[in-house]
């Protein structure tokens, strides 16, 4: 373990700032106590670093180790290399989600440990969501458990008064708590999953901004592009890609659809998922069987020859013939192999269909959420 002063240090892992006043040190060391508990501090490497926004401590994976357990920054085989059962044994769902961050290609910034632990659970809320998360696959009708929401015409589904918001967003997203399938779209899915994994953990470290989400979506729900703008930070860029196969428990995930024709089937721009860890993403419509990073190309790839007209003269896919022609290449390794070969590339900007393929550049993640730190600011209703 390296834990010397001020150096330039890698370029990437956790950020703590100098919170308060704590020292510089004090703040490693309590960071590494933390990482101890995880059996993780002596592969851990900090440092101490000034600037014009102040000190602050990195902590990074050695580049040897790092580049061992996730060559390239891919950490999707990471659980499997060091045998974590991240869904039988929370605290391996909690060691992959702090090591992936620890292996950040660029940093992952805290205002302190807060909210580094904060964000820590919140993705594992995110990720045991995800899990349970199903929905009736339907590309146009969107409905909600009555007990608990109803719809206004001028912004869509909002809770009842004195409903619970994150007993309405378990009932609309996982049948073992509903009893029923609903229906809408992955994208929405997605929001009410963070949603949830972020309010959890409101409830235990800022019980006044969770009174105001609550009360907020009594009036109008957050949705779409200002969901992001609210919820979300972002990383990566079209400039400065992530590693593809990087990726972090509980990130919101966009894979893009590369063929236009098929693209314009309602529902089949892309597909919004969650990564869930140990290799695996997750299937809205069949929750006990996630895909993995292979399954997620081939399906992608399949739609454009699965597309029809149908007789209102609407592009669509055959989700069967979907399925029949995957399977078809699951048994051909040649073909998967060529398929991969042009799906695994990064996705081209958007409105551009050339030679890109379905990868994004960026994942996106949940921001601070601790009082006198949070900057996730809720709009007026």
């Amino acid at each position: 373990m390296n834990t010397s002063g001020t150096t330039a240090g890698p370029a990437g892992g956790i950020l703590l700032r100098q919170a308060g006043a704590r020292s510089l040190a004090q703040t490693r060391q309590d960071m590494l106590t933390r990482l101890g508990a995880l059996d993780l501090a002596h592969c851990v490497q900090a440092s101490e670093e000034t600037g014009a926004a102040g000190g602050c401590v990195r902590f990074s994976i050695a580049e040897e180790q790092a580049s061992a357990w996730a060559p390239g920054g891919d950490t999707l085989s990471l659980a499997r290399r060091l045998q974590l059962d991240t869904e039988q044994r929370p605290a391996d769902l909690t060691r992959e989600i702090v090591l992936t961050l620890l292996m950040a290609p660029v940093p992952v910034e805290f205002p302190d440990l807060d909210e580094l632990v904060s964000a820590v659970a919140i993705r594992s809320n995110i990720v045991r969501a995800a899990r349970k998360t199903t929905l009736s696959f339907h590309t146009s009708q969107a409905e909600r458990p009555e007990d608990c929401w109803t719809y206004k015409e001028d912004c869509g589904f909002v809770i009842l008064p004195g409903v619970c918001l994150a007993t309405a967003l378990a009932k609309a997203t996982q049948p073992d708590v509903s009893g029923t399938l609903y229906s809408f779209s992955c994208y929405r899915a997605t929001e009410y999953v963070i949603l949830l994994g972020i309010a959890e953990e409101l409830v235990h470290c800022h019980p006044h901004l969770l009174q105001q989400l609550q009360a907020l979506w009594t009036e109008r729900p957050i949705m779409s592009g200002e969901f992001h703008e609210v919820f979300l930070r972002e990383q990566g860029s079209m400039d400065a890609p992530l590693p593809p196969r990087y990726f972090v428990p509980g990130d919101r995930v966009w894979f893009r659809n590369p063929h236009e024709p098929s693209s314009e089937a309602s529902g089949y721009e892309g597909s919004w998922v969650i990564y869930l860890g140990a290799g695996l993403f997750t299937n809205f419509w069949k929750y006990h069987q996630p895909y993995t990073l292979t399954d997620k190309c081939l399906e992608i790839f399949h739609w454009r020859n699965a597309l029809y007209i149908d007789a209102q003269g609407h592009e669509r896919i055959d989700e069967d013939r979907v399925e029949a022609l995957v399977a078809a290449s699951r048994l051909d390794a040649a073909e998967t192999e060529r398929i991969l070969e042009l799906m695994q590339r990064y996705r081209d900007p958007r409105g551009v269909y050339q030679h890109g393929g379905c990868l994004d550049t960026t994942r996106e993640f949940a921001r601070w959420v601790h009082p006198g730190s949070t900057d996730l600011v809720l709009p007026q209703s």
